[in-house]
This record gives structure tokens, sequence and C-alpha cells, in this order.
């Protein structure tokens, strides 16, 4: 896959399937979704069909399709899901992809449960398209992604909640654009500089979501295998939302 991140959460199993599975929670956190819909599906063993938007403006949202499937009783007590997704939205740049998420316990009992995900997807617009996601949109969606697990790591440990996260997020941001301007302003040139330099790189407050928590290659480089689960879904046939 593409793209992977992999975060270690300290939790019940239950409370992270309900927080990443279930629409309602899921996006209260994950940066990448303004809104997920489940579809109605005749029988609970078929895979769920979902439609999900993204905001790009305020008044201005992409949206696409998708279908996802789970297995949260294997025999080695791991879980996993997949799902594939695409987007006839014209200013998706995203075409369509597949992705999954493994959730895998401490082998020792312990409380910390490994969520990890790989993901891949295909861009449009062709070569501009290509090198648009290879140079900015690409790197955004996996700090996006990393961001986000964090986020979720810090409501499943601490109770802090997804908008109370992203409020501590965009208030210490605001907090070191403001002591940098300020540097600039009125201290001697290295000092300012010193100071935008510990501002961009001090480590954020540990009730902060960041990115750099997060593993972003799969331990010891090596890619990731895809679960079987993944082969047992087929692209959405998109339809636009009505």
């Amino acid at each position: 896959m593409g793209l992977y991140v992999e975060t270690v959460i300290r939790t019940e199993m239950a409370r992270l399937w309900d927080r990443s599975q279930e629409p309602d929670q899921h996006q209260r956190w994950d940066l990448r979704f303004t809104s997920i819909t489940y579809l109605p599906r005749a029988a609970e063993d078929e895979p769920q069909r979902f439609r999900y938007a993204t905001r790009l403006l305020p008044f201005l949202s992409v949206h696409g399709t998708g279908i996802s499937a789970g297995e949260r009783r294997r025999a080695d007590g791991t879980r996993v899901s997949a799902l594939r997704f695409s987007s006839r939205h014209p200013l998706s740049l995203l075409a369509e992809g597949s992705g999954y998420w493994r959730y895998v316990p401490d082998p020792d009992g312990g409380p910390g449960i490994r969520f990890l995900t790989g993901y891949d997807y295909r861009p449009r617009w062709g070569r501009f398209g290509a090198l648009a996601d290879r140079m900015v949109f690409r790197p955004l969606m996996g700090w996006a992604t990393a961001w986000s697990f964090d986020r979720l790591r810090l409501w499943c440990e601490r109770g802090t909640t997804p908008g109370r996260a992203l409020a501590r997020a965009l208030a210490e941001s605001a907090v070191r654009l403001l002591a940098t301007a300020a540097a600039l302003a009125y201290a001697p040139l290295a000092a300012a500089l010193a100071v935008g330099l510990l501002a961009l790189l001090l480590p954020p407050l540990p009730g902060t979501p960041a990115a750099r928590r997060c593993l972003r290659t799969p331990p010891g480089r090596v890619p990731a295998a895809e679960p079987r689960l993944l082969a047992t879904l087929s692209t959405p046939n998109l339809q636009e939302p009505s």
C-alpha cells in the first residue's frame, strides 16, 4: 500500500473498534472526512456500503462512495477491516482506492493495541494530478491520517474529545506563530530565527495531537501484507448522492 500509519492505543478493543467503525464516531476524529453515512443493506453479513464527504470550503464539499467489511472474531485475537472507495466529484483528486485497518492486541496481554492502516489510491487529472499528488496531496494525506490517529488515541486514553483536541492544537499553533511574529518584530534577527526554529521543532504538548507520534513506515520497512478480506470487495459503482 502507498501510505502507512501505525500507533499504539492503550484502551479496550471494543472501544477502539466502535470509535473507528461507527460512522458518527469515526467522523468526529478523522480529518479526512466531514461526514460518513452508512447505506441500507439487505443482511448483516453483507459488506457495508457508505457515502462520505470532505469539506474543502465552508460551502464546498467533495463526496464519494465506498464499501467495507470487517472481521472482529479472528482466531489470533486480532481484528481487521477493509474498504474500497471511489469518487466522481470533479474536484476530487482521488479517483478510487482501497485500504485496511488492523487491530493487534499486545501479545503479553497488556492494554496497548497496535492500530495501523495501509491504503493507496489512484489520482485523476493525468500528469498534473500525478504531480500534485506526489508533491502535495499524498504527503498531506499521510500527515492527516497520522494526526487523526493521535487524536483518536487521546480520546481513548485520556478522554479528550476530538473537538477539544482540535481546539488545543489550534491554540498551541497560534501561540507558536505569535511568539515567532513577536520575535521577528522586536528581537535581533539571530534571536528571532532561534525562536522560529524552536516553535517549529519543539514537540506539541502531551495533550495536543501530533502526527510525529505515529509510525509512518512498517516495522523493518517491510511492506505490510493486505488482508485477504480486501480481495472480497469490489470497487463500488458510484452514484451521486441525492
